[in-house]
């Protein structure tokens, strides 16, 4: 990537979406493009017209942490926000990752160990380069794929399964590029994401409709819907969590206990322990599950 261009676009995409009157400016209906004028942020950042304009051309080489950050206060950045600023310009060009992305033997057996929580691990670039078993089942069997197509980004705009398992499937994509745009901060010479990228954008429109809204998402915590072929409906929490090794991040579901969705997991567990998952294809999948309820009850 083109730090300075990024950096731009960055700047003007964040000021493109503030209103005068959300920052106690008077609006006005006279305005050929969206959002603050340059001015305007100038004045609420506390720097010269010309300072910001340089900036916002992609020249922060010079700039100070004390006006970046009047100008991410200006901008109401949000903390993965600020930190993709503070990376665009001050770019660590560390030169391409060239480790393989593995996880250790007991990270793994912690994973297997998880048998009621579906958990997998992203590495670089969104790669999924760990799961556990209840994971395959609910998202997708990653083992059924070629390794370098183990992503998670491909998995949510390449895979037409992926918008029928997302209820919110525009919600998941947003999310999933926000993701995809602070790791490309985080490594602008890494080859392979240049490459994913460039594949992304070829394949498919709503990719280059949300790239080119630089939005920022680092992953948390929250709540996702899916609607499980074999399952069905389903509400899940969702935990980000960052072991020790670096660039690697643990992902797990789980529902509010005694909820029908708690119950539908269950289900799916059970499947997933006698092996349907390797064994039986979708459309054989809820006929393992009625019989897995059968003997249960």
């Amino acid at each position: 990537m083109d730090q300075r261009t990024e950096l731009s676009e960055f700047l003007r995409s964040r000021r493109a979406r503030l209103r005068p009157e959300d920052v106690g400016l008077p609006g006005t209906t006279r305005r050929r493009v969206p959002g603050l004028r340059r001015e305007e942020l100038a004045q609420l950042a506390g720097v010269s017209t010309a300072y910001y304009i340089r900036l916002e051309q992609g020249h922060g080489e010079n700039v100070s942490a004390s006006v970046l950050e009047a100008v991410a206060r200006a901008l109401r950045l949000g903390p993965a926000e600020r930190e993709h600023l503070l990376r665009l310009v001050r770019p660590s060009r560390r030169g391409a990752p060239t480790r393989p992305q593995r996880v250790r033997p007991a990270f793994q057996h912690l994973l297997d160990a998880m048998d009621g929580v579906p958990a997998y691990v992203l590495g670089r670039r969104m790669d999924v380069i760990a799961w556990n078993r209840l994971a395959a089942a609910l998202l997708g069997d990653f083992g059924a794929l070629a390794p370098e197509r183990r992503n998670m980004a491909r998995l949510v705009f390449l895979d037409p399964a992926s918008r029928e398992l997302y209820t919110d499937w525009e919600g998941k994509a947003t999310d999933t590029v926000g993701s995809l745009r602070l790791d490309a901060g985080r490594d602008p010479d890494d080859p392979r994401l240049a490459s994913l990228i460039g594949e992304l954008s070829l394949g498919s429109a709503d990719f280059r409709r949300l790239w080119a809204d630089h939005g920022i998402q680092d992953k948390g915590h929250g709540a996702k819907r899916l609607h499980h072929p074999v399952v069905g409906p389903l509400s899940l929490c969702y935990e980000t969590l960052r072991p020790a090794d670096a660039g690697q991040e643990l992902v797990t579901y789980h529902a509010e206990p005694g909820s029908a969705s708690a119950e539908s997991l269950r289900l799916l567990a059970s499947w997933a322990a006698s092996g349907a998952p390797e064994d039986t294809g979708v459309a054989g999948a809820a006929e393992a599950v009625e019989v897995v309820e059968v003997v249960e009850r």
